[in-house]
């Protein structure tokens, strides 16, 4: 299996905490491609001085040395032969976390339109997934932590203090992935941008593992018209409530 290194000194127990302490919660921030997650969640981990991490970018990183074996993400034998010798490594330096596939920094190469048409078949292997949900249940051992992603609220922190649900229409979604792209040197047509998040909506919906769903007590943010700085401020408000609550009783 893929062997996932954080460098992070309070990770030693593979075991999902029974309680979460009220100091430092557990923010689970789920939704759709492109809704704004990742941002949303490292700019609150930022503020509130908790670990962010990106599950998304674990599954990237499996998918990118996938694509570089030659292998077809149908085939499943070969990829969890190939994982069995991964090394991923979430590396934080300052604000940023790196994405480390085997000792190479692939924070940049993860992000490329063939991964991300990629990702969803690789990842919806129960192999690659049980593995993954075992590394960010370790994250959240002992500290507060920000997990952002497609199953942190159902399957990975069920119990997560704080669950946001993000959602956006299909073109502000678009264009935030078409600006992305644009940031990596990479020019794509809008309309073809949709057709691969409606694509990858459908395989992250219906998969058998983990599936992309809204956890029945999470709250829904709309973001199609909201500011990172909007987002923000709303998930970290629910932050704040949840230790205030804490403080009362």
């Amino acid at each position: 299996m893929v062997a996932v290194v954080i460098q992070n000194p309070y990770i030693n127990v593979p075991q999902m905490p029974e309680t979460l302490s009220v100091r430092n919660l557990v923010i689970a921030i789920d939704g759709p491609a492109a809704s704004g997650k990742s941002t949303t969640a490292r700019l609150v981990a930022e503020q509130l001085g908790y670990l962010h991490v990106d599950t998304g970018a674990m599954y990237r990183a499996v998918t990118l040395k996938v694509l570089r074996a030659g292998l077809r993400p149908e085939d499943e034998e070969g990829i969890n032969h190939l994982i069995g010798s991964t090394t991923v490594e979430l590396r934080r330096a300052n604000s940023r976390v790196g994405v480390i596939l085997d000792g190479e920094d692939v924070t940049d190469q993860i992000r490329t339109s063939e991964v991300t048409r990629t990702v969803s078949a690789v990842s919806r292997y129960r192999t690659v997934r049980e593995r993954m949900v075992q590394e960010q249940r370790r994250m959240g051992d002992g500290q507060g932590i920000v997990l952002e992603g497609r199953d942190i609220g159902t399957v990975v922190f069920p119990n997560a203090d704080v669950k946001v649900f993000m959602v956006a229409g299909i073109e502000a979604r678009a264009r935030r992935r078409q600006a992305e792209l644009q940031g990596l040197g990479v020019v794509m047509d809008l309309s073809h941008i949709v057709q691969e998040i409606e694509e990858r909506d459908r395989l992250d919906s219906t998969r058998t593992e983990s599936p992309l769903r809204q956890a029945p007590d999470a709250v829904v943010l709309d973001t199609s018209d909201l500011t990172i700085e909007e987002q923000v401020k709303f998930v970290v408000a629910k932050a704040h409530e949840i230790l205030e609550q804490a403080g009362k009783q």
